[in-house]
């Protein structure tokens, strides 16, 4: 399980461009932090989020704090899916803090690189200290389309964070 810590998260966020209609979604099957400060930092900008959560019960305690939210969705996503795209939309930013459960790292990957926008970025948390874990996925990314890949390692006590970009007319 990662850890994140608030400060951290909110440092993260500077990435963020001042710019009207930011998409963001975020991948998550049991972080509710960094779920609930992209909530309010979307609803502050006025920028859209989709949580996409990956099991029933993170389903159920997330989805009730966004009722009646407009710019935040939640849906019960499963990783399985033929296909990410949800309504033909794109995202300008993809987080995801459940890299310890995906199983197919380069079908999950493919899969996210359809719903990012050219130039879009992809944010992974991963547990610190782990490089050959880190390696695998930034060769994975680089298979898959991704590039300019860098990590961020200074951000948070437990986890590092990989941020990669989608180029345009790169890979499917």
């Amino acid at each position: 399980m990662i850890n994140l810590e608030k400060i951290g998260i909110e440092k993260l966020l500077a990435i963020v461009p001042p710019h009207p209609a930011i998409r963001i979604a975020h991948f998550s099957n049991n972080d509710t932090l960094l779920s609930s400060i992209l909530g309010n930092f979307c609803q502050e900008k006025e920028y859209e989020l989709l949580i996409h959560c990956v099991g029933n019960k993170h389903f159920d305690f997330i989805s009730k704090d966004y009722d009646s939210v407009d710019s935040v969705s939640v849906v019960n996503f499963s990783l399985d899916r033929p296909r990410y795209m949800m309504q033909g939309k794109q995202y300008d930013f993809v987080f995801v803090t459940l890299s310890d459960d995906v199983e197919d790292i380069g079908s999950f990957l493919k899969k996210v690189h359809g719903i990012i926008k050219n130039a879009g970025n992809i944010i992974l948390f991963m547990e610190k200290d782990n490089a050959s874990k880190r390696h695998h996925w930034i060769q994975r990314l680089e298979e898959n389309y991704y590039v300019a890949s860098s990590t961020i390692d200074d951000l948070f006590k437990g986890c590092d964070v990989v941020i990669s970009k989608k180029m345009h007319g790169w890979g499917g």
